[in-house]
């Protein structure tokens, strides 16, 4: 019916995350398994396949068109927002961090327009990350993008449960606002340097999507900021 339509079914996309597929394959053909054998079994096996199927969810969203937006990374909580003063990654700006629990989708997005300058991964603990210094101590992959005169840092990093940070970009690459650069598996955070160019809307306790809430927007070529602006209601929120 579909193609009687005029559509394109090798375009259709599944909203899975094809990272999850080593993982729910081999479940499923357990809880098959399980379910012709030890039905008990089986029904386990096939609860945690819906689990994991639901752990790598890929949606779609609805990514802002406005220019001068800068997006959040990943869905989650918002654990802070702090000025920077002379840090490693960018010396000055907004830090803001992103707590994503296991329920979450981890889903990593291009929060602007613009060119992978620099990829690092950087080694470490895995502390639970809602902790403040797992941004520091934690294992994390540091993507820098640069657009025009604008860079903007992303950390992914490690928590607890999650070992495994996929990254699928690499220096040189090019992102569209929004667009999917990496996942972390089973639970992290997700930090973001803004520039001091931009006015920051995020604030703490606060619920976001990747690559749809507005947690910046840029502020005018006159103004000269020297803090982090008084952070407001993301609109773009439910």
């Amino acid at each position: 019916e579909l193609a009687a339509q005029g559509r394109d079914l090798t375009r259709v996309r599944l909203p899975i995350a094809y990272e999850g597929w080593p993982f729910i394959l081999p479940l499923f053909g357990l809880a098959v398994l399980g379910l012709a054998l030890m039905p008990v079994v089986g029904g386990g096996f096939l609860a945690l396949t819906g689990f994991v199927v639901y752990f790598f969810r890929d949606p779609e969203r609805s990514i802002p068109t406005s220019p001068g937006l800068l997006l959040a990374p990943a869905d989650g909580k918002i654990v802070a927002v702090s000025p920077l003063e002379n840090d490693s990654v960018q010396p000055s700006g907004t830090l803001v961090s992103i707590f994503l629990s296991v329920f979450d989708v981890h889903i990593n997005r291009a929060p602007l327009s613009g060119t992978v300058v620099d990829v690092c991964y950087q080694p470490g603990k895995f502390l639970p990350a809602f902790r403040a210094d797992a941004s520091d101590l934690n294992e994390q992959n540091i993507v820098t993008l640069q657009a025009g005169e604008i860079r903007v840092v992303v950390k992914q990093i490690a928590g607890i449960l999650a070992r495994r940070i996929v990254c699928r970009v690499k220096a040189g690459d090019k992102l569209s606002l929004g667009e999917r650069f990496g996942l972390i598996r089973f639970g992290s955070r997700v930090d973001i340097f803004i520039p001091p160019e931009f006015a920051v809307h995020a604030r703490p306790g606060q619920r976001v999507r990747g690559g749809e809430s507005v947690l910046a927007s840029s502020l005018p070529q006159s103004s000269q900021p020297t803090h982090a602006a008084e952070a407001r209601p993301d609109r773009t929120l439910a």
